[in-house]
């Protein structure tokens, strides 16, 4: 999923150059691929069948491979829109059941362990970002991603055989018996997180290109996809010791900066850092955003927050879509703000927050306390 959902952004650069994609034309195929996923999501809500499914995986995964390698086969922004429409759709069906099997596999280990699952999302950023950056100084777009096709191939066979188990529920999840008004505090600052990081998400190695050498680009995308590997389980712990919404708060504070750091300082360094601290948190904001909502114990807390936040990513590139004719540098600007005003809800939210909770986590044994950290939005 890591490769099928995000090796967008490290082509996107070639695409601009060598297909004729506009700037306009490369946020609206972005939207196009959060706008599927969203569908997804609500599909792996609504038809909890969908998760228990060894053949929705696997038809989901060629699915997803089937868009990756026919996106060479048109110039149509339309056709590219489409396809990555049912990439969406076919990473967020994978990511639903790949979590339901995990969390249900993982319930006799530490609550850590299903972090370092999800960081196989970063992995398949990284995996794309090295093929990208071997490939883009001996071949073109279409070759990119055909290779991005096999490389997901590849990844589809090793997935092929998951097995579903039905994860064990937490006793923190279960229904609050009077609305907590500090769950809207959490549900404004994780949309908010989905509009601004997905703008990075999307046009980081664009804008890095767009005042240093394009390897440099590509290079802090691996970068992202190395940190975010294990930032999932070290948020997770750090969440069994420390506030959560506090440390969601500091995770939102150095995202924003990462975001900012390309717009406002050139150069290698630059590009590095932001790689290094956009990468160590926008899985660690999502792992701890949804135990969040799961302390609060507000009900549907995940599929709230889920929805929220990919609505978000919807709106994200749409936002900046009219100032990217000045270039990305104003886009990132904007998204580190916005990414600042996450931090400044979720500020909010720690205010009056139960802080007996931490001290609950460390009494309850581990398999008691297990919360769910799935996010059908990442």
């Amino acid at each position: 999923m890591g490769v099928g959902r995000f090796v967008y952004t490290p082509i996107l650069p070639l695409m601009h150059t060598q297909a004729g994609l506009s700037t306009d034309a490369g946020a609206h195929v972005a939207t196009a691929n959060y706008v599927g996923y969203l569908l997804g999501a609500l599909a792996g809500t609504l038809l909890p069948a969908l998760v228990r499914s060894r053949t929705v995986l696997r038809s989901a995964l060629v699915l997803l491979i089937g868009t990756l390698a026919a996106m060479p086969a048109t110039h149509s922004t339309t056709a590219w829109m489409a396809l990555r429409l049912l990439a969406g759709v076919a990473s967020a069906l994978i990511f639903v059941v790949a979590v339901s099997s995990l969390l249900g596999q993982s319930r006799d280990h530490p609550p850590h362990l299903p972090g370092w699952g999800f960081g196989g999302v970063g992995a398949g950023i990284a995996l794309s970002g090295l093929l990208v950056l071997a490939l883009r100084s001996v071949a073109d777009w279409q070759v990119a991603w055909w290779s991005s096709a096999a490389l997901a191939t590849a990844l589809a066979l090793a997935a092929w055989n998951l097995r579903h188990e039905v994860p064990v529920a937490s006793p923190t999840e279960a229904p609050a018996k009077r609305v907590d008004r500090r769950f809207g505090a959490l549900f404004v600052s994780y949309t908010l997180e989905g509009i601004g990081y997905i703008v990075a998400g999307t046009f980081l190695v664009a804008a890095i290109g767009q005042s240093s050498p394009g390897r440099l680009g590509s290079g802090a995308w691996v970068l992202v996809g190395l940190t975010a590997v294990p930032s999932s389980a070290l948020w997770a712990r750090l969440g069994r010791r420390w506030s959560r919404p506090g440390l969601l708060c500091v995770a939102l504070l150095l995202q924003a900066v990462g975001i900012a750091l390309p717009a406002l300082v050139g150069g290698a360094a630059a590009a590095l850092l932001s790689a290094l601290l956009f990468g160590a948190t926008f899985i660690g904001v999502s792992t701890l955003a949804l135990a969040t909502g799961a302390e609060l114990r507000f009900p549907r807390s995940v599929a709230l927050l889920t929805a929220g936040y990919s609505v978000g990513q919807i709106l994200g590139p749409l936002t900046v879509a009219p100032l990217l004719h000045h270039g990305y540098h104003p886009a990132l600007l904007l998204a580190a703000a916005v990414v600042l005003a996450a931090a400044a809800a979720a500020a909010v939210l720690r205010i009056g927050f139960p802080h007996h909770a931490v001290a609950v986590r460390h009494s309850v044994p581990d398999r008691a306390r297990r919360t769910t950290p799935t996010d059908a939005g990442h």
